[in-house]
């Protein structure tokens, strides 16, 4: 079992003092001997997180159900805003046990499952649903098969129903603040094509438009990777209004057969339900960019009428004029978003490089190609040659020759350029342009908030890691966002902030080196020893050779050498050999 606090990092900056008080109280009077009574064992702690295991299934689910109608009590006269609540994730597989601690896909997919569950509920894997439906007496919805981050194959997911749980609301969690323009999130599209090979398309139909929205400064466009944490589920639109704060969704299918191809859409009030429109747009593949064109021109017409005409013109760049270029660049699209993998990462590149010999001028994908690099080096799976670090200057080169109004273009190769080139005032000033021409793009703010840290401007580092969440509010991906803003507040000698959210990135990457070395860190300078130590025993499990000597060859460009030598005395305290 997974479970963590939702909104933790919301209720620690509204009452810290308060927010630790709360949570010791329901550990100490409800969790913990709850815990107990059903033999469980917990594993770990991690800031607002637990892992638990149980010897048996049916243990675990009562376990969790207990807990949560408790806490719906515990909540009853709590304001809305201070309530500590749970979501919860169970599975049921084989573990590697490591001294005190577990590993695993089996404990990967209960984390995974914790993060898809609402406040207070509680999401299970197909195993733990055979094994309980029919002795526990509980109802279930099946949310269908889920890709989850990191986990080679779809899991079949299912919420206990709420009732069973006893929920009164869907969630006292506060929606978010609908921003001031009008707001949307493109949901996936389904693929009418009967061929699931073809939902690279389908995914990439999506991506073009909401990248075609995000030009019109007169939207606030939700970002591709938060739209697709609702792939492959039945919603309710009035629900991801309030999950993303947005006025408006779009919602669509595709289907491609032979030369053909049709879209469709609709638009809906997130507040009413009300349909604003539906059309259906159909042609041949030589036409999907006008087809794309009008499908966005619908939508901004019916929304935000009035628009420049440069922002038109904007949205309706073609990337490419080679079909079989945009087609490869596409699946390198899928590969990139399927999971943190070296070997999705190698076939991403080998697909983005594939569309630049197509399209010698496919200036994204350029872009793309030399981000495939820089994250492989984020990662740790590779040490780039000087060979390789003059290609990524090279693509990264090339990219802005290209697109010198691609918003992605210009970010994607800024970043690469910051981080492995290590030209940081270059990189900076390329994402401060693409954040100039769309400020809808949470990848550009997250790469800036990285430079911003780089340079040593921390609270510009927040606030630009606080705008990428907030275009992204659902982003798989928001671990680097967390990390980021950990490395932020531990310069500016918040370690408790640095340590929390830390504590948070670390939940979907356990196994990072870069979170549990600012982890360790900042509960090193926090005084939080145990906690510092742990993390580099788990850090030198996975890097034996790593020293505080050989620190520099594994972090960022960070201009400032009294960062450098902060950052080395919070991992010299937590015990990294010298």
């Amino acid at each position: 079992m997974a479970a963590d606090v939702v909104s933790y990092s919301r209720l620690m900056g509204v009452d810290e003092a308060e927010t630790l008080a709360a949570l010791k109280t329901h550990r100490r009077d409800l969790i913990d001997p709850n815990i107990a009574e059903h033999q469980g064992r917990i594993v770990k702690t991690t800031g607002d997180g637990l892992l638990i295991e149980f010897p048996s299934v049916i243990e675990a689910v009562q376990c969790a159900v207990e807990v949560q109608r408790a806490m719906q009590e515990r909540n009853s006269d709590v304001p809305a805003d201070h309530r500590i609540e749970f979501r919860v994730g169970i599975n049921l597989g084989d573990i590697i046990i490591d001294g005190d601690d577990i590993y695993g896909d089996g404990v990967n997919v209960a984390a995974r499952l914790e993060g898809l569950a609402e406040a207070n509920g509680i999401c299970v894997s197909r195993v733990v649903h055979d094994q309980v439906r029919d002795k526990l007496g509980l109802g279930f919805e099946d949310l269908g098969e889920r890709q989850l981050k990191n986990i080679a194959r779809p899991v079949r997911v299912f919420r206990i129903a709420t009732p069973d749980i006893g929920l009164r609301t869907q969630s006292a969690n506060p929606a978010l603040a609908i921003p001031d323009k009008p707001s949307i999130a493109v949901l996936p599209f389904t693929n009418m094509s009967g061929d699931p090979e073809q939902d690279y398309f389908a995914d990439g139909m999506v991506e073009d438009i909401i990248t075609a929205l995000s030009h019109f400064k007169a939207l606030f466009v939700i970002a591709r990777n938060s739209s697709f944490t609702y792939k492959g589920r039945a919603v309710d639109v009035k629900a991801v209004g309030r999950e993303l704060g947005v006025r408006y969704v779009l919602e669509g299918s595709v289907r491609k057969a032979a030369n053909r191809v049709r879209i469709t859409g609709q638009l809906v009030d997130t507040a009413t339900g009300a349909h604003l429109w539906a059309n259906r747009f159909d042609g041949g593949l030589g036409d999907i960019f006008d087809l794309q064109d009008h499908v966005t021109e619908n939508i901004v017409g019916a929304i935000a009428p009035a628009v420049e005409k440069a922002e038109i013109e904007r949205a309706r760049r073609k990337p490419t004029e080679r079909l079989d270029a945009y087609d490869h660049y596409l699946r390198g699209l899928a590969k990139s978003y399927q999971d943190a993998s070296q070997q999705a990462c190698s076939e991403a590149l080998h697909l983005f490089n594939c569309a630049i010999k197509l399209d010698p001028d496919f200036a994204t994908a350029y872009a793309r190609a030399a981000f495939c690099y820089a994250n492989a080096k984020a990662f740790g799976w590779i040490s780039l040659t000087p060979e390789e670090v003059a290609e990524v200057s090279r693509l990264a080169q090339r990219a802005v020759e290209l697109g010198r109004d691609d918003a992605i273009a210009l970010a994607d190769s800024g970043w690469a350029l910051a981080y492995v080139v290590r030209d940081l005032d270059r990189g900076a000033a390329l994402i401060d342009r693409a954040l100039a021409l769309n400020s809808n793009v949470a990848e550009a703010w997250d790469c800036g908030g990285w430079v911003k840290n780089w340079l040593g401007e921390y609270e510009l580092a927040i606030k630009r890691f606080t705008r990428a969440i907030r275009l992204s509010p659902l982003d798989p991906w928001v671990a680097p966002m967390r990390a980021g803003t950990a490395h932020a507040h531990f310069f500016l000698s918040r370690y408790d902030e640095a340590a929390s959210w830390a504590a948070m990135a670390l939940q979907d990457n356990p196994n990072s080196q870069p979170l549990l070395r600012i982890g360790a860190a900042s509960n090193a300078m926090a005084g939080r020893l145990d906690q510092a130590q742990k993390a580099v025993l788990r850090l030198r499990q996975l890097n034996p050779t790593l020293r505080i000597s050989n620190l520099k060859n594994v972090l960022g460009p960070y201009r400032r050498a009294e960062d450098i030598s902060r950052y080395e005395e919070g991992l010299r305290r937590a015990g990294l050999p010298g």
